[in-house]
Parts: structure tokens; sequence; C-alpha cells
């Protein structure tokens, strides 16, 4: 798995729980405290043991906690930038995630991302499915879509599979695409103070 995947995972706990936590669950899995560098490559074994040794920590269930690492990385303005391009509003975003992949490997060439496909199953209704290498990435869109739905100001219904549904399809019904005032996005870059 990517460092940088790894990494996220490492600051969603960190920023999210506090570094007590990330060092309960480095120690776990047998990482220092310092954690993982962005640019190298781990395996997925790791991975999967920091999640699995989070959501002991945590007490709480993979699949959420995943969600919610989906949540944390919509609040990264970079990242957020770049799914912001993705369309206008709500609905032009939803249709561009087949194009995601390829603009993040614009950004992160060795960055593996999951083939995303989007389905339209009725008015409003909508399925992604998501097929990687690496299975879990359902939940962590659903968290992705769900923020994003916030960002534009849409209502929606969003499930991720289940134990008996495939767990890399995540359900999306669009209840009213202007509920609220999205936030504010500039296509230029803001300037820093």
């Amino acid at each position: 798995m990517h460092g940088l995947v790894n990494r996220s995972i490492q600051s969603f706990l960190r920023e999210t729980y506090g570094a007590e936590t990330w060092a309960a669950v480095a120690a776990q899995v047998g990482v220092g405290a310092e954690g993982f560098e962005a640019l190298l490559s781990y395996d997925d074994a790791l991975t999967d043991a920091v999640i699995d040794a989070a959501s002991a920590v945590l007490d709480k269930p993979r699949e959420a906690l995943l969600e919610d690492v989906g949540i944390y990385l919509v609040g990264l303005e970079p990242l957020r930038r770049l799914l912001r391009f993705g369309g206008v509003d709500y609905v032009e975003f939803l249709h561009s995630l087949d194009e995601l992949p390829e603009r993040v490997h614009l950004a992160v060439p060795d960055l593996e991302m999951p083939d995303l496909a989007l389905i339209a199953s009725g008015p409003g209704r909508y399925v992604l499915l998501c097929r990687g290498a690496h299975p879990g990435f359902g939940p962590v869109f659903a968290g992705i879509l769900g923020a994003m739905a916030d960002d534009y100001g849409a209502l929606v219904l969003i499930e991720a599979g289940g134990p008996d549904i495939d767990p890399d399809t995540v359900y999306v019904e669009l209840l009213e695409a202007q509920f609220a005032s999205g936030r504010r996005f500039d296509l230029a870059r803001p300037e820093l103070p």
C-alpha cells in the first residue's frame, strides 16, 4: 500500500483521537510512533493490521472507521479541491467519479486507486462500484460522498454495502440537489494571508 494511504490513516487517528490513540495502534502493529513515510510503499497486510488495531482500540466497526477516514480526507483542502474539480454541482461530481483515478494519478502516479463506476439506478439514485486490488474502498468512498454532499449543499442518503452485500458498493439517493448553501469554492487557489 502506498505510504500516503497509511500516512492519511495515521493523520486521521492522531488529529481525530489524539497522539495516545495513534501510539496505542502503532504499538499493536509494531510501527514506531513516528509512523509512516508518505512516499514509501508498505505491505497491504500492514495497512489492514493498522485498520483492525484502530477499530479495536476505538471499539468501532471497521466499516464505520473507514467511512470516518473518507470524511476526514475531504477536510484536507488539496483533496477537496481535486474532488471539486469534478463538477459545479453534486450530480456532475458523481458523474465525474470514473475520472477520479486518472486525476489522482496526475498528482501521485504510483498511488493505486480502485476503478470507479457510477450506475444510475433510477431518478436521483446511483450505485458506485469501487473495484480494486485491495478491498475496503467502499466505506471510504461512502464517507467521501457524504462529505462532498455537504460541501455542495446537497441532501443525500448514502449506504455502503454491508456484510450481506458487496462492501465495495455504495448506494446514493439524492433527495435534494440544492438543500443548503454549499461551501465556497473558486477555481483559483485562494490567496494565503
